[in-house]
């Protein structure tokens, strides 16, 4: 991992090996053999590779380093994700709107039938009372 790690990074900083081997005082062919995964370097010259490349040790040693390629693949991914939870955020608030609409319907609905159902009962009403004033009206003749 370490060689891998070592080469990826050196390549992203755009560091021949000679470079590096400058910067490290250490010859190009001690570069070359830790990129092939012939020897390793000890703890000192490991926190001087760290610091060159300013990453930390473990990040060194750890996994595999991500190339450039890799880089636009894991983007273009990002960015697909991203479109998809767009269009899926466009639905949920067309959905949330469909709901609030049909909510606002209903109760807009209720106050009418409410409304109807009040101006009806006091028509009726104000009838019943029409019609015990005319009965009360009504002289009966005596014989």
């Amino acid at each position: 991992m370490f060689n891998e790690n070592l080469k990826s990074l050196r390549k992203a900083k755009g560091f021949s090996q000679e470079e590096l081997a400058i910067r490290l005082n250490v010859v190009r062919q001690t570069i070359s053999k830790w990129e092939k995964g012939l020897s390793v370097p000890d703890a000192d010259m490991l926190i001087r590779i760290a610091e060159i490349f300013e990453t930390s040790v473990s990040k060194l040693l750890g996994a595999k380093i991500v190339d450039e390629a890799d880089t636009n693949h894991v983007a273009e991914q990002l960015s697909r994700i991203n479109e998809q939870l767009a269009i899926k955020n466009r639905r949920a608030k067309l959905i949330w709107k469909i709901i609030l609409g049909t909510i606002i319907a209903v109760i807009v609905f209720n106050i009418l039938l409410a409304v109807t159902g009040i101006v009806s009962f006091n028509s009726l009403k104000n009838d019943k009372r029409t019609e015990v004033k005319s009965q009360s009206e009504i002289v009966i003749p005596e014989e």
